[in-house]
């Protein structure tokens, strides 16, 4: 046997192995520049976020503010009740501008009483001082209390928007010296009775629980029905989309077999889910409005078109969280003699849960900051009564968050664009919450193998 001669090692490359060459410099620089690029992606997505977070709340939380005034009221039973028996029907026939009158002299006894005086003051800044709707509100204070008519009562009323403005940055006396709603003279007026400690900018809770105002009272106008009737949506898309969505998935991912009418419903699935939004109201208007005679500016109405809306999404989610369980749970349970039906319903199914709840919420979520569907189905329309508890308020008159939004930024007074926002805020805040169960209960039911 010969000795087996080896080569000789090739010679080292120059250099170190510590030391970069070339290549792996332009390698390194590379990474850094990619690396660079994501944080200034993130860094400018950061300031562009806290810049439209800035501008909501910096402009939205004046909304949940308001200025009232608190002054003594005497309710005239010659002018409330002149029959004299507190017989609540005939109260009833006393109109709100009669209210308005007893506020106006209740207004200028005070302004003599604490010796105000202003220059160049009219009557129609004193009594333009309130708000309209306070009138209203003192009518129906006295109708739930008809024992009311003929005492002094303190009344806490609104302020009108151009002084409920100026106290809140939006109007000033420059401003107010060429506004034909307001004067200098009433902003001084304003400024005496705050002074008296009659006049005050309070936290506004009616805001969240009053109905929307016409165009002349912004002031008291509220998101409590566009709550109410974005609630009975959510309800109705619960109650719909999610049993049906996740039904279908199940009988997709785990049951259907594998042919081409699957594979077109598939397709037509996932095209869905990128169909504008829009499109499905123009399929609620013309199946659910048209087609079944059901009212429009109805929260079922809403609901419908939002449930077809969802669907694609809750699907999709859904079959995503039953393919992300491992196929050895299946065998593993149908090697101990489970059947097909058991070892979905009772080993596949929970283990997907989060992922199914997960995608539910989300879509919840979209369902409810959409508003082009809404705007066909006539969920626009103004609507100051609260709708009556389900099922009957399902078919009441009714409005949502995001249409209440856009119904707002229509109006020409700058008082309805800070209810803007202030309502954007809420969604806001609707929208966090229900992103933060879906977290809760991602880590909750999440498990890992």
């Amino acid at each position: 046997m010969t000795e087996a001669s080896f080569p000789a090692a090739a010679p080292h490359a120059q250099g170190s192995l510590l030391a970069a060459d070339e290549r792996t410099r332009k390698r390194n620089a590379a990474e850094a520049r990619f690396r660079a690029y994501g944080l200034s992606a993130i860094a400018i997505s950061m300031i562009a976020l806290v810049v439209l977070l800035f501008s909501i709340f910096s402009d939205g939380i004046g909304a949940f503010r308001q200025t009232y005034l608190e002054i003594p009221v005497t309710l005239d039973a010659a002018q409330l009740d002149k029959s004299g028996n507190r017989d609540p029907e005939d109260i009833k026939k006393v109109l709100t501008l009669t209210y308005g009158k007893i506020l106006e002299q209740s207004l200028r006894a005070v302004i003599a009483d604490k010796g105000i005086a202003i220059v160049g003051l009219t009557d129609k800044d004193v009594s333009n001082l309130i708000s309209k709707e306070a009138p209203a509100q003192l009518r129906n204070r006295v109708l739930a209390d008809p024992e009311l008519v003929g005492q002094t009562v303190q009344a806490r009323v609104l302020t009108n928007g151009r002084i409920d403005g100026y106290y809140k940055g939006r109007v000033t006396m420059e401003s107010a010296a060429r506004d034909a709603n307001t004067s200098v003279a009433q902003l001084q007026l304003a400024n005496a009775l705050k002074d008296q400690g009659l006049l005050a900018t309070e936290w506004n809770w009616s805001f969240l629980t009053m109905p929307d105002s016409s165009d002349q009272r912004p002031e008291s106008a509220g998101v409590g029905v566009a709550i109410l009737g974005s609630l009975y949506m959510m309800l109705v898309v619960l109650f719909l989309a999610v049993p049906i969505g996740v039904a279908a998935s199940i009988y997709l991912e785990e049951f259907a077999p594998k042919n081409r009418l699957t594979d077109i419903i598939e397709v037509n699935i996932s095209n869905l889910a990128a169909v504008p939004s829009i499109v499905f109201g123009i399929l609620g208007l013309a199946a659910f409005i048209n087609f079944a005679g059901l009212p429009q500016s109805a929260p079922i109405v809403g609901g419908l078109v939002l449930t077809l809306m969802t669907l694609p999404t809750i699907i999709i989610a859904t079959r995503a969280a039953l393919k992300a369980v491992p196929p050895s749970i299946r065998d593993a349970a149908l090697g101990v003699g489970a059947s097909k039906m058991q070892s979905v319903f009772h080993h596949v199914l929970p283990l997907a849960l989060p992922g199914i709840l997960t995608g539910t919420i989300i879509g919840l979520a979209q369902a409810l900051g959409e508003t082009a569907p809404l705007l066909l189905i006539g969920m626009v329309a103004f609507v100051k009564n609260f709708p009556a508890a389900p099922p009957e308020g399902l078919f009441d008159p009714a409005s949502a968050l995001p249409v209440q939004v856009y119904n707002w930024t229509q109006r020409a007074d700058p008082a309805f664009m800070e209810r803007a926002s202030g309502a954007i805020i809420v969604l806001l805040v609707f929208l966090l919450s229900m992103n933060l169960i879906a977290i809760f209960l991602r880590r909750k039911f999440e498990r890992r193998w």
